[in-house]
């Protein structure tokens, strides 16, 4: 392939502390397979965050960091954490402020998380198999507003307490449209989570999605109410197509739905931004599983299909997203999934680049009986 004339992509790769740098470097091979096959050329600048670069820099997120960042056409970031950080509560600088700071600077709004189930894994489920099959939805959360960041403060005696949730109707707006604009690719249906029955900026939210949904007249939208919410999650996930809701409402029914499909190592995420979006595995660090090559890549990979579909390759995400499915209905995974054939993370990205490189190459699984193993033939 001849990429002097194709216009290249600018990606900051963040790796981060932990298993973030084993995942982001998989996740760069199914990319890199991506550029070959679909003539693409993705330029990367690689930047530190995190414990690793107060390590290096004495800042979590350095300036050379955020400039990368904000010319990029999109960020790809690993994960960010250390023990040393997380056992010292005299720590004045932590590896989490960087990440903090990096959503304010590029001015991410919406945290996109698709929740997806495979045949294969639902035995992995907390939820029973007839509850869980079926579950495909994605959550829109709010990130720049609401009551994390209200005014808020603490009675000098200690005996009292407030914080604030405020909402603009231009915060709702924004993601709101993001919400009905995914819907209309699925299965059309946009349920709006709240607590309007309590709650001013609930009824504000209601007002706003209302106003906006007759924009899209072949979305249905319903409501319902957080408690509710996080009750049918448990009981009937499968109902849920598109979930948009504020920022704290949000940050818990997400990480709710996370336990669903058995692995937060299967689950991707993308940040909407004012300025660039970024794309992440919703999986912590896990130093403890740092180094080891037993760390699941396919979020990390996944978080990949996200980021070349946000650019407009449509095709290529769903091959990254057909891959995966089918590695995994092959029985093939890490550990943690326990497969019938053990595969460490680099040779899972090896495995996913591969077949999204050449899509007709097929999977040929044996068993080797001698080392009570299995292996697997390309």
């Amino acid at each position: 392939m001849n990429l002097s004339n194709t216009p290249k992509t600018k990606i900051a790769l963040l790796p981060g502390d932990g298993i973030g740098p084993e995942v982001t470097e998989q996740a760069i091979k199914v990319m890199d397979a991506v550029a070959e096959r679909f003539d693409q050329h993705f330029e990367y600048c690689h930047a530190d965050v995190g414990a690793i670069a107060i390590d290096r820099h004495g800042s979590p997120l350095p300036e050379e960091t955020l400039e990368a960042c904000l010319n990029a056409d999109a960020v790809f970031f690993g994960a960010i954490g250390h023990p040393k950080y997380d056992n010292d509560p005299s720590a004045k600088v932590r590896p989490e402020q960087g990440l903090l700071q990096l959503r304010k600077s590029l001015g991410l709004y919406a945290n996109i998380r698709p929740v997806t189930t495979y045949e294969k894994l639902l035995h992995l489920s907390p939820l029973r198999e007839d509850r869980i099959k079926g579950t495909d939805m994605v959550i829109f959360r709010e990130l720049t507003g609401g009551i994390y960041f209200g005014e808020k403060n603490t009675a000098e005696d200690g005996q009292s307490a407030y914080d604030t949730c405020s909402y603009q109707v231009d915060e709702i707006d924004r993601i709101t449209r993001l919400a009905f604009e995914q819907a209309m690719l699925r299965r059309r249906k946009v349920t709006l989570v709240d607590k309007a029955n309590v709650l001013e900026t609930s009824r504000l939210w209601r007002r706003a999605v209302q106003a906006i949904a007759p924009e899209y007249p072949e979305v249905e939208l319903d409501f319902m109410f957080v408690d509710n919410a996080a009750m049918q999650l448990i009981q009937y996930p499968s109902q849920f197509d598109v979930i948009l809701t504020s920022n704290m409402f949000g940050d818990i029914l997400s990480d709710e739905a996370s336990v669903l499909a058995g692995s937060m190592g299967l689950l991707p995420s993308a940040s909407v931004g004012v300025h660039t979006s970024m794309f992440e595995p919703i999986h912590g660090s896990f130093p403890q599983a740092a180094g080891q090559d037993i760390a699941n890549p396919m979020a990390a990979i996944l978080s990949a299909a996200m980021l070349v579909e946000s650019l407009g390759m449509t095709e290529a995400a769903k091959s990254i997203r057909t891959t995966v499915q089918y590695v995994l209905e092959k029985g093939i995974g890490t550990p943690e999934l326990k497969p019938n054939i053990v595969y460490g993370c680099s040779k899972i990205g090896d495995l996913i680049a591969h077949l999204v490189a050449d899509p007709e190459e097929e999977i040929l699984v044996r068993e080797d009986k001698a080392n009570q193993q299995m292996s697997t033939i390309i």
